[in-house]
């Protein structure tokens, strides 16, 4: 029914077959190359576990206690809110300008 000659002459063989195996191919490509490069990454983070032990559990906590001692503190209540400069602004003169409101609220 198709002969060689046909077949070479149909533009679907011609042009769709190895576009459509192109795209099917990389796509397989991309994927091993991709896990490649996930597994070396889970290779190169994996710690001792004694050392992750100690990195986990005990430190966690004491990094918690030691800020929330440091927020206690900082006084929120006495913070005043001052805006910066605008990009169209001259960022000297709005400093004077807020330096002598301070100074008159003061």
């Amino acid at each position: 029914m198709f002969t060689l000659k046909a077949l070479k002459k149909n533009k679907t063989v011609r042009y769709g077959v190895p576009m459509l195996l192109l795209v099917v191919g990389g796509s397989f490509g991309l994927r091993e190359f991709t896990q490649i490069r996930y597994d070396a990454q889970k290779i190169r983070k994996k710690l001792d576990p004694s050392l992750e032990a100690k990195v986990n559990t005990a430190r966690q906590a004491v990094i918690l206690e030691e800020e929330y001692e440091k927020l206690k503190e900082v006084r929120l209540d006495e913070w005043k809110n001052i805006r910066g400069p605008r990009p169209w602004e001259d960022s000297k003169e709005y400093q004077e300008q807020q330096r002598a409101q301070l100074n008159k609220e003061s």
